[in-house]
């Protein structure tokens, strides 16, 4: 818990500097390349996340894996988070910077799971839906869930939008068992 807290006001005040500076969009590119990063390396998060290695370690493998890949802005950060101690949590920081860049520009992002693939007609409308009842720009992406009868599962933020055909089914189950009707 202490820890999301840390990591969102590091990322809060980063992104007030990436907007002073009109850099938000290099900058969010960069933490995208910086957390892709980290889950694609599981010998880079041992190395960041090691209480072993030094800062003045961990400090010069960020920048050489990173210095010719992102804005001196964002180096500097990096360098920022590992003086104050904090590198650990660099890739939860990348990822709540991102998160909220999107709140800024009022995006709101989530996934979809169906029991088949959707076409594209079915994607438009889909994402029309949301956007009408969220009124925000929404970033739809897609899974394949073969648990799936059929209909879909949509998560935004916290919210679950339950439309598989397994969900129908209960609710009118215990729509029968309200009414007084068994089922067998």
């Amino acid at each position: 818990m202490a820890e999301s807290k840390i990591s969102s006001r590091y990322a809060s005040s980063f992104l007030q500097i990436a907007i002073e500076k009109n850099v938000l969009e290099k900058t969010a590119s960069d933490m995208e390349l910086i957390l892709k990063a980290f889950e694609s390396s599981r010998e880079l998060r041992r190395a960041i996340e090691s209480p072993i290695l030094r800062s003045e370690i961990k400090e010069s493998v960020l920048a050489e894996i990173f210095s010719n890949k992102i804005d001196s802005e964002t180096m500097n950060f990096i360098k920022f988070v590992v003086y104050k101690r904090r590198e650990s949590l660099l890739s939860s920081i990348a990822n709540r910077f991102l998160e909220l860049r999107d709140e800024h520009h009022g995006i709101v992002r989530a996934s979809v799971l169906s029991a088949f693939e959707l076409s594209d007609e079915q994607k438009v409308q889909l994402k029309k839906r949301f956007e009408s009842s969220l009124s925000k720009k929404i970033y739809l992406s897609y899974q394949i869930d073969n648990n799936l009868l059929g209909g879909f599962i949509a998560k935004v933020g916290d919210t679950i939008f339950d439309a598989s055909v397994k969900h129908q089914l209960n609710l009118l189950k215990k729509h029968f068992v309200k009414v007084g009707i068994t089922l067998n």
